[in-house]
């Protein structure tokens, strides 16, 4: 699984990262939408957030990695998307299990024959675990909660609002049955059909895929699991829909924007701090980050040099 240039994450960690940002930025509004497009207003602090928001939406993860990011440094990503450094070697058996995964998903009646597959692991959890689902989210909202409450860069508001999000989706997970046999023939539906659209024929050519290539891959996973989630009655889509901004400070370089949206019909509010970079504005917690990480990039450069000297 490739890995995000200079982070040693999975991709698929950077793409959750990535489409929660903008989540939770969530900062377009339905009275904006068409204003966003028109001249010098294009520019502003909402409408860089409305354009993020609206990249999700469409599922256009690609186009918001580009969006959210400085030129030089979205440059960096693309050239270095398919390099090999912190990826794990490909051996003969990573490669027979992708080839046979991707073999079931793209039979022409992979949905039917995985659920048939799947059936029995499906009533052996209905009896097993299903009523034990509620001590299961018990736990698992305490220990998000302490985590949180224990991150020392999150500010009181943000603890406070990521607790609240974290009541939200166990309370959906409490009241969903994942196991339904309908919703999962239904969200066997929606993988195998992306697995067909990905058409990926073995694991060197997804391995091998540039950015150019990727993006498009990216939109259909994306999408689909915006689908399956669907399914299971939380959706992303209304979440993004659901969002409204407010001008709360703005100077020729730093802005504030009060952000109200609804998660899972819970209502949240949020002030995004945006920066000035060139002529675009961008989410000032990625630029510190993007400074931190190249400082510390520059260091690590200097300090063997230095010995070396």
């Amino acid at each position: 699984m490739r890995t995000f240039p200079d982070s040693g994450l999975p991709m698929s960690t950077m793409f959750v990262r990535t489409a929660l940002l903008a989540t939770l930025a969530l900062s377009i509004t339905a009275c904006n939408r068409e204003s966003a497009t028109s001249g010098a207003a294009a520019d502003g602090p909402q409408q860089a957030l409305q354009k993020s928001i609206a990249l999700t939406r469409e599922g256009d993860i690609g186009g918001l990695i580009e969006h959210m990011l400085p030129p030089e440094e979205f440059t960096r990503i693309k050239a270095d998307w398919t390099s090999e450094k912190d990826q794990p070697p490909i051996d003969d058996a990573a490669r027979a299990r992708f080839a046979e995964t991707m073999s079931k998903l793209t039979a022409p009646d992979a949905a039917e024959v995985l659920f048939k597959e799947f059936e029995p692991d499906i009533r052996q959890f209905d009896t097993q675990y299903q009523q034990q689902m509620p001590t299961m989210v018990a736990m698992g909202r305490s220990y998000l909660k302490g985590v949180v409450q224990q991150n020392q860069e999150l500010s009181v508001g943000e603890k406070e609002q990521a607790t609240q999000i974290i009541e939200a989706l166990a309370t959906w997970v409490e009241k969903t049955r994942f196991t339904d046999p309908e919703l999962v023939k239904q969200t066997l539906a929606v993988v195998t059909d992306a697995a067909r659209q990905l058409d990926l024929k073995s694991l060197d050519e997804a391995r091998g895929l540039n950015f150019e290539q990727s993006a498009p891959k990216l939109k259909i996973a994306f999408n689909s699991l915006k689908k399956v989630l669907a399914l299971y009655g939380f959706s992303i889509d209304q979440t993004l829909d659901s969002a409204t901004t407010e001008l709360v400070s703005s100077t020729a370089d730093e802005a504030v924007v009060k952000v109200s949206y609804k998660l899972l019909d819970t209502p949240f509010q949020a002030n995004v701090d945006m920066v000035r970079v060139g002529e675009r504005w961008y989410n000032k917690d990625t630029i510190e980050k993007l400074k931190a990480r190249n400082a510390e990039k520059a260091m690590a450069t200097a300090t063997p040099a230095a010995a070396n000297g």
